[in-house]
């Protein structure tokens, strides 16, 4: 099994940074992708930035250039950079994974929120 805690979400101006961690422990060899995800009030949750099974990355069309996906290896944390927030950023943001067959390794909890407002 594997646990995935978020953290790092928090109120933050237009034009913001915020740095969001997620810490894995437990069964982590079982991880083939691993990313972040967001939804907003009323709309459906969405890939936000990840890693691919070959390591690189993607990430979604709105925060290409803003947002930075990263990770450390020796403490089993993914982040993420978020600059140049936007107020249509504001969301709840989780991290999750997927091991090779597909099967999403935790529910989908209670994420980090992220609200961008002046």
């Amino acid at each position: 099994q594997v646990q995935l805690v978020e953290s790092g979400g928090g109120l933050v101006q237009p034009g913001g940074s915020l740095r969001l961690s997620c810490a894995a422990s437990g069964s982590i060899f079982s991880i083939n992708v691993m990313g972040w995800y967001r939804q907003a009030p009323g709309k459906q949750r969405e890939l936000v930035a990840g890693f691919t099974s070959g390591g690189s990355t993607n990430y979604a069309d709105s925060v290409k250039g803003r947002f930075t996906i990263s990770r450390d290896n020796a403490k089993n944390t993914v982040y993420l950079q978020m600059n140049s927030l936007k107020p249509e950023d504001t969301a709840v943001y989780y991290c999750n994974a997927q091991n090779r067959a597909g099967s999403w390794l935790r529910s989908w909890g209670q994420g980090t929120q992220v609200t961008v407002s002046s």
